[in-house]
């Protein structure tokens, strides 16, 4: 009988306005370091919630790393209000990031965000201390997308900290061109991995977690 090299544990995260953030907590059995990987989950006005996120959670605590997805605000168990925008979520992503070096003695944190928790979490970037790298998983700088999340990308943009962009390229929120056209203005360090004919909500699904945690493990190694 093999034992487990990841366990899992449940807790709540309050907010400032108090909100109560559901949050897991992957915890791998022997942790390389203490680097915590925050998960940040999709839309949750479309129903976006943290469970989207567990196939790469429990993957990196496999790998060694503690990882922590949560439900923001008005999604899954949490309670408050989602906004159309993701403006009041970037509180939540700062909190959960705050708790991570409070609770589980984090002295590094890397963000990862998936589509519009992408956009959320980059709001972010420059707002934790402890933030050293971010990675955005399908960022959705489109036309039509940057109606409710264009207020996000300047920060990321802007931010000096080390980022990691990964695309389908048949997003069809964000075409190739218009994430290569917003990467021209970025400041520091920024790497680009495009999945040949990957949609947008194809690269969100399991079939892909276990790419997205090697893409993840391979940018930690680079920081």
């Amino acid at each position: 009988m093999t034992t487990p090299s990841s366990t899992v544990e449940s807790c709540t995260v309050e907010t400032a306005d108090g909100a109560k953030l559901h949050t897991r907590v992957f915890k791998p059995k022997d942790p390389k370091d203490n680097l915590v990987i925050v998960l940040v989950h999709p839309y949750s006005v479309l129903g976006g919630c943290q469970g989207l996120l567990r196939g790469i959670a429990v993957g990196l605590a496999e790998r060694g790393y503690t990882a922590v997805t949560f439900d923001m605000r008005g999604a899954g168990r949490s309670t408050g209000r989602a906004s159309l925008t993701g403006s009041a979520e970037i509180r939540d992503v700062i909190v959960v990031c705050k708790w991570a070096v409070d609770n589980l003695l984090a002295d590094r944190i890397l963000l990862v965000g998936s589509s519009a928790g992408a956009a959320i979490s980059g709001s972010a970037v420059d707002l934790v201390e402890q933030v050293v790298g971010y990675v955005s998983l399908g960022y959705p700088f489109g036309w039509t997308a940057s109606i409710l999340f264009g207020r996000h990308q300047k920060a990321i943009l802007q931010s000096p900290k080390p980022k990691l962009f990964v695309m389908g390229t048949n997003d069809g929120f964000t075409s190739v061109k218009q994430l290569e056209n917003k990467l021209k203005s970025v400041s520091g360090r920024v790497e680009t991995h495009l999945l040949e004919g990957v949609g947008h909500f194809q690269m969100e699904g399991p079939a892909y977690d276990a790419q997205m945690v090697n893409l993840i493990l391979q940018f930690i190694e680079s920081l």
